[in-house]
């Protein structure tokens, strides 16, 4: 009788310390759920910001956007024509592994027939953090809707608005596999660890810049 008492106890004790490491885990995720709730639209529904910015990702061998880049471009580049925005700040890596995103998205935007005095590129835009950061600070963006793909749609909006920035989500579109959704919906569900992270620490971005006068420019030219 003891020895099941025993363990009895050791596996409350067990399932108690699953759902404290569950909910430790969790929390970040619904922080940015919470925080997002409100500011997330369909592309027909997005409200108006006279800049959208697009976050990067990966591009193809032969320097063309993947097809989840492309469903973002795609949803900015409809964005502009229907007035929602004026000019659009695509902002990624560089010299990231797959190439230089930055440049494969304006060109991309161009070939969608958006006039290359709107588009803006940001090439330091190393992560989600820092690409709001610096539209801030380097861009001087303080409202801006956020095109990305949903399952990283409220981080976004969540970094965005902690950093100062008036943010909406504007869903993209994507053209994706299921398979693929569910993989980055995960990914993106642990990445919530480092947002809040960086959240907390009000880490600077990884490229520090001075102040860039393009946004206004564009603007202008729009």
């Amino acid at each position: 009788m003891r020895l099941v008492r025993r363990r009895r106890r050791v596996l409350l004790i067990a399932a108690a310390a699953m759902l404290v490491a569950l909910l430790v885990i969790s929390a970040p995720w619904g922080w940015t759920e919470i925080s997002a709730h409100g500011h997330v639209h369909a592309e027909a529904d997005a409200p108006s910001a006279d800049v959208a910015i697009v976050l990067g990702t990966e591009v193809t061998v032969d320097g063309t956007p993947s097809p989840r880049l492309a469903g973002r471009l795609e949803t900015a580049a409809a964005l502009v024509k229907a007035g929602k925005a004026r000019v659009v700040l695509v902002s990624g890596d560089s010299n990231g592994g797959s190439g230089d995103e930055p440049t494969a998205m304006a060109a991309y935007l161009t070939r969608l027939g958006v006039d290359a005095r709107r588009i803006v590129t940001d090439p330091y835009g190393l992560d989600t953090y820092d690409t709001c950061i610096r539209a801030r600070d380097v861009y001087g963006v303080t409202r801006a809707l956020v095109v990305t793909q949903s399952y990283h749609v409220s981080r976004a909006v969540t970094l965005c608005r902690h950093v100062g920035i008036d943010a909406e989500g504007v869903v993209s579109r994507c053209h994706c596999p299921t398979t693929l959704l569910v993989e980055k919906s995960v990914r993106d569900y642990f990445a919530g660890g480092k947002a809040a992270w960086d959240a907390i620490r009000n880490r600077p971005p990884a490229v520090l810049s001075p102040p860039d006068p393009a946004v206004q420019q564009a603007l202008q030219n729009a």
